[in-house]
């Protein structure tokens, strides 16, 4: 008797660039890239207020570049980009029952944006004062 061998198919790395689906789901996955950029920003701009106000006014000049506005701006865009696709997968994958009928995919990702624009709203309240 002959040995069973796995069939392994060859993908080559532009696999992804053949079908628009995966085109999609590629662009979703490398929003991670500006956003790891902005929480190192983030992290560094902690980092140097702990070490004392000179240290402070350098971060705050770095962060002035304007190629480090521009990468924040895409951070900012791509997190947009990664809500919206995840918003409009999340009826698909857990469909919520309000009194035995199921709620429409178009009211849960529009409920999903009013939390976005509400802790957006928050925020900038907290962060001027409360002005």
């Amino acid at each position: 008797m002959a040995k069973q061998t796995s069939y392994f198919p060859e993908l080559k790395r532009d696999w992804w660039l053949k079908h628009p689906y995966f085109k999609k789901y590629m662009a979703r996955e490398a929003t991670v890239l500006p956003l790891v950029f902005f929480l190192l920003c983030l992290l560094a701009g902690l980092y140097n207020l702990l070490l004392g106000a000179e240290s402070w006014q350098g971060w705050l000049t770095f962060m002035q570049n304007p190629l480090v506005i521009a990468i924040n701006a895409l951070a900012f865009i791509a997190s947009l980009f990664h809500a919206w696709t995840f918003f409009q997968l999340f009826p698909r994958v857990m469909p919520l029952r309000v009194g035995g009928r199921l709620l429409p995919a178009n009211l849960m990702v529009l409920g999903q944006w009013f939390g976005v624009l509400a802790v957006m709203v928050l925020a900038a309240w907290i962060f001027t004062g409360g002005q």
